[in-house]
């Protein structure tokens, strides 16, 4: 069993209620150490209190891409080694690009769970 210390620490900003807790669990079951929030404006200051591995914030179509952007840029400004990931669908994968990494998800729990573990594999 994996010792509570060495799980990476992920800061999950999903604006989505009904996705936000699948996908922590989903994390969490496969060895994560999660936080999350609803609300970008949260997730800055979560990110301030604590050290995370790796971001992810959901984009939610084409009308999330400014906010995400924002996010990303105010965390990478601040900490510009800090990994930050998208999760999003194809057509807003190519319409940005401010992230490290970006995890295209269409409803595939073992996907967006092999994403994460191959932004991690990628630090090493």
């Amino acid at each position: 069993m994996e010792n509570e210390l060495t799980k990476p620490t992920i800061l999950h900003v999903c604006n989505r209620e009904m996705l936000l807790p699948l996908r922590d669990q989903i994390l969490r079951i496969s060895g994560f150490d999660v936080d999350s929030t609803l609300h970008m404006k949260d997730a800055l200051h979560m990110f301030w209190a604590k050290h995370y591995d790796l971001v992810l914030i959901d984009v939610e179509g084409e009308s999330g891409i400014h906010a995400a952007e924002t996010l990303c840029s105010e965390i990478k400004t601040a900490q510009s080694e800090q990994r930050v990931a998208f999760v999003c669908n194809w057509r807003v994968a190519i319409m940005t690009d401010c992230p490290d990494e970006i995890l295209r998800t269409e409803f595939d729990p073992a996907a967006f769970v092999d994403g994460v573990r191959d932004i991690f594999n990628e630090q090493k």
